[in-house]
């Protein structure tokens, strides 16, 4: 039986989810994680062969919170099931260590078909992922501009578009202002913009955000 946790804030995903998989012969749901907290304390007690993360989850403000999850619980490989944009994340997520992503608007068919081939060692994505991936290295120079972008500039550049300020920003990802207003101005560089308004715009034309 391959033990399944789910980590997301929404009660209605924890709730599909277990409904879908309740009587599976080979999928058992064994762990409801509600905060990137208290995942390294739950993994290590639950000891689940598959963790479902929302990169949304409460707590979890980086991607090398992810990255750091997947070294530290080798015996848990990890399938991204989230809202995000999957041409931004999905690049980064691979680099991070995960073994699928999966898009929430896809029917739980998907996922269960990752859930079953990630056990077996294959890292795997949708085939919505795969089509947007191929359309974006056939896009221009433009179009692919985030393509420069690392994890965690986008990271700071989606909070900036939230609205948060440098100092929120700064205490949400646990570094100082000052590095928040660098990653700022590498950003209006590498974007090719001037202000935040542009900034911001920019980056929601290009799916960034």
């Amino acid at each position: 039986m391959i033990k399944v946790a789910i980590a997301d804030n929404q009660p209605v995903v924890h709730f599909g989810i277990d409904s879908f998989f309740k009587g599976h012969p080979q999928i058992s749901i064994v762990g409801h994680y509600w905060n990137f907290n208290e995942i390294p304390e739950a993994l290590a007690n639950d000891k689940p062969d598959i963790l479902v993360l929302d990169l949304d989850l409460e707590g979890l403000a980086s991607m090398n919170y992810v990255k750091s999850l997947v070294k530290e619980f080798p015996f848990t490989r990890i399938v991204i099931y989230s809202n995000l944009s999957e041409q931004t994340y999905t690049p980064n997520a691979i680099k991070a260590g995960i073994a699928s992503y999966i898009h929430k608007s896809s029917q739980l068919e998907k996922l269960e078909d990752a859930i079953l081939r990630v056990n077996q060692g294959e890292v795997i994505f949708s085939d919505d992922v795969r089509k947007k991936l191929l359309a974006i290295s056939k896009q221009n120079k433009s179009e692919r501009l985030y393509r420069k972008l690392s994890s965690r500039e986008i990271e700071v550049l989606r909070y900036l578009s939230d609205g948060k300020k440098n100092n929120e920003i700064a205490k949400l990802l646990d570094l100082n202002e000052k590095t928040i207003s660098t990653y700022k101005l590498r950003l209006l560089n590498k974007l090719n913009v001037t202000n935040l308004v542009d900034l911001v715009n920019k980056a929601k034309k290009l799916e960034i955000v």
